[in-house]
């Protein structure tokens, strides 16, 4: 398995950085969260005058065989091959957000249960057609989620060395809140029905359902304390995608715009494999998802926006861009005391 060599942020910048946030002319802490996601642009940069270049977003498409024999997802398997062609048409949400605020957008076949003609909009990384039946077996073997690190790396470092040093990753699949689900459960050691929401709109009946039969799949697989083996065990191919990408970008000191449920419980497995790329991450919101909040709590997180959210896709990311770009502009051009002349108000 590929490690990553992700270096922590020096938080012994950060008595300069605060220094020169509290001598804008401003009242100290006026700013609210504006400061706390300026003083983490200046760390992961390492500068006292951040520059976000070219936002790069990535959206991860990929299928679940456990959607083939059971329930889980009010939608059918065939969405997702659907979706992707919305996207590969300009038609989705993120397709609307990304082009409102100057993202380069990536869809990524990580293993659709289809086949695309060859396309220019769309990067071909298929693993399989969709995962295992998690239900019966491991949804991924090793090599396979070895394969999925690899490729996701490599597209993250094209978009760095076309110049980009911000992302965000998004993700389509029917039946990832089932696999997200499972392994916020196995890393956060909260039980699965605590950790289980309605995915894309199942009833209350069909919510009971998911949980009874996650519940068996847990217990057939149990929790491994190696947090692969439950990416192994309960990830899709978008999830695991994401995991690589999330940890080759903190590698490369770019900063990561973490998405809703989904996305998080990508970096769940993330952080467990390096904690530091925790030092790379702004989260864009919380999600409706109800596990959502309890991973952010996990984490240690503040989200930037609070408006329901539960779409996926990394809508909430790109949505979230222009408020981390104020941070950026504030930082660097408002005035600060001295040059403007005016009495500092913070001594």
């Amino acid at each position: 398995m590929n490690t990553f060599k992700i270096t922590p942020t020096n938080k012994k910048f950060l008595k300069e950085i605060t220094h020169k946030i509290n001598n804008k002319t401003k009242p100290l802490g006026s700013l609210g969260t504006l400061e706390i996601i300026a003083q983490k642009l200046c760390l992961i940069q390492n500068t006292l005058s951040p520059k976000l270049n070219k936002p790069a977003m990535l959206v991860f498409a990929g299928d679940h065989g456990i959607v083939n024999n059971y329930p889980v997802s009010s939608c059918p398997q065939e969405v997702t091959p659907q979706m992707v062609f919305n996207f590969l048409e300009g038609g989705a949400g993120i397709n609307v957000f990304c082009k409102q605020h100057g993202f380069d957008l990536s869809v990524i076949d990580a293993g659709v249960n289809y086949d695309f003609e060859n396309s220019d909009a769309l990067i071909n990384a298929k693993i399989a057609k969709g995962t295992k039946d998690y239900s019966k077996e491991p949804a991924m073997t090793k090599v396979q989620c070895e394969q999925a690190f690899k490729i996701a790396s490599e597209i993250v470092s094209e978009k760095y060395a076309n110049g980009s040093n911000i992302i965000s990753f998004g993700e389509m699949g029917i039946g990832n809140t089932s696999s997200a689900s499972l392994l916020m459960s196995a890393t956060t050691k909260q039980s699965i029905e605590t950790c289980i929401g309605k995915g894309a709109g199942l009833t209350d009946e069909g919510l009971a359902n998911k949980i009874s039969i996650l519940t068996k799949v847990q217990n057939f697989h149990g929790i491994s304390e190696n947090a692969l083996e439950n990416l192994q065990n309960f990830g899709g191919f978008e999830i695991a995608m994401m995991t690589g990408a999330m940890l080759k970008a903190a590698e490369l000191k770019m900063t990561l715009i973490i998405d809703g449920f989904i996305a998080t419980s990508s970096l769940l497995i993330a952080q467990e494999l390096n904690k530091n790329v925790l030092d790379y991450c702004l989260f864009s919101h919380v999600s409706n998802e109800q596990g959502h909040i309890k991973m952010l709590d996990f984490l240690n997180a503040t989200p930037i926006l609070h408006l329901g959210l539960r779409l996926g896709e990394g809508t909430g990311a790109a949505i979230a861009y222009p408020i981390i770009q104020s941070a950026e502009y504030f930082i660097n051009q408002m005035a600060s005391f001295e040059s403007a002349g005016v009495a500092n108000i913070v001594e």
